[in-house]
């Protein structure tokens, strides 16, 4: 009898998944005991936190994406098709072009979706940095700006990469100055609770920084609404804010399939913080930032959820009881410019430890940007 692992999602997560899985049940695969699929609507995969990086001329978009093929191990299968039912009572997944696919092991890596749509406005009056299309954009934007009032807005919590917000302003700072414009520009920042980051260690790390660098702090600022001819931004608290140029940390939302399938609500699945099994659904597993735990959504995330979750299949696989736990291990890195970075790690049981900004570590943050494609491999 066949063991047949279906991962739906081909982003990081999910290759790195495919590939750790590979390593481990090798030998049971080129028997003809195991399958391992991955599904993704697309052939390639992209490497979003290079994106940070384009709207500074810094990084193409071309330079951020790979053929997902290309990978993944030789010994799993890839299908390039959207999924769009999911039967965990019957064990099946349905994809568009008719063909339905058995399980014995789901693994969902779907993701985290932009939608600017939920902020009226938004979408026609702001730009973002987290999409190929929105970084080009906010790139041709920047070039051409030479004056006059710079927003980033946090507006949708939680999102992809937590301490980007931070980073595009000090990184707009250093780039401004280094241009002679940073006088003629006023940079604000807006968070929608009470501080600036919702880590308090980061935010406290944060704010004195901000305040260095003549960026404006305004928290409790929640946006329900964009003005996009006026260029005013509006907040439940009843609050206007004027802008020339704004830069929107968008909504984001799960995967319809994962509500539809009752995994969880607003798209994200609901798993065990420490096995990261759904718990709505037997041999379910959710990987990245679509699994709802309460830490960072950010690749390191899905790197060693990664870990966890290929050793419980395996475990599974081979007739023994799983062991592995997923201890909340997280690792971000932090531009505070254009030549210097920091990085924080943490875990469910330690909060984030703040380091002063160097260069070495700014340019440690671009060495494992460019050596990513060999982590999405499972070589690192």
């Amino acid at each position: 009898m066949t063991d047949d692992i279906v991962i739906v999602g081909g982003g990081t997560g999910g290759t790195i998944m495919a590939n750790r899985l590979t390593e481990r049940l090798g030998p049971a695969i080129e028997a003809g005991d195991v399958t391992v699929t991955v599904i993704n609507d697309g052939e390639y995969q992209y490497y979003k936190p290079a994106y940070l990086y384009v709207p500074f001329g810094k990084k193409s978009v071309e330079e951020a994406k790979r053929p997902i093929a290309d990978l993944l191990d030789r010994r799993a299968d890839f299908r390039d098709g959207r999924v769009t039912e999911l039967d965990t009572d019957g064990k099946t997944v349905a994809l568009d072009d008719g063909d339905d696919l058995t399980y014995d092991h789901l693994v969902l890596a779907t993701g985290a979706n932009l939608a600017p749509e939920k902020v009226p406005g938004l979408a026609e009056g702001g730009h973002h940095f987290y999409s190929p299309e929105g970084a080009q954009a906010l790139r041709e934007e920047l070039a051409d700006f030479e004056g006059g009032h710079l927003v980033l807005s946090v507006i949708g919590v939680p999102h992809m990469c937590p301490a980007a917000p931070l980073e595009f302003v000090f990184m707009a700072d250093d780039w401004l100055r280094k241009r002679g414009l940073r006088e003629d520009v006023e940079i604000t920042y807006t968070y929608p609770i009470q501080r600036a980051h919702g880590l308090e260690e980061i935010a406290e790390w944060a704010t004195p920084k901000l305040e260095e660098r003549d960026i404006n702090v305004e928290t409790f600022f929640n946006v329900d609404s964009v003005d996009p001819d006026d260029q005013v931004l509006e907040t439940m608290e009843g609050n206007e804010m004027d802008y020339d140029l704004l830069v929107g940390i968008v909504p984001h939302e799960g995967s319809e399939l994962v509500s539809d399938a009752g995994l969880g609500d607003d798209g994200w699945v609901a798993v065990d913080n420490h096995t990261l099994e759904a718990e709505d659904a037997e041999d379910v597993y959710a990987i990245g930032d679509v699994a709802d735990v309460p830490t960072s959504k950010a690749g390191s995330v899905a790197h060693y959820e990664s870990t966890t979750i290929a050793d419980r299949i395996a475990s599974r696989v081979r007739g023994e009881t799983p062991t592995a736990a997923y201890d909340g291990k997280t690792i971000c890195f932090i531009e505070t410019g254009m030549d210097e970075a920091t990085f924080v790690d943490f875990d469910y049981q330690s909060g984030p430890t703040m380091r002063e900004p160097s260069a070495p570590v700014h340019w440690a943050k671009l060495g494992y940007n460019e050596a990513y494609w060999l982590t999405a491999r499972g070589l690192m």
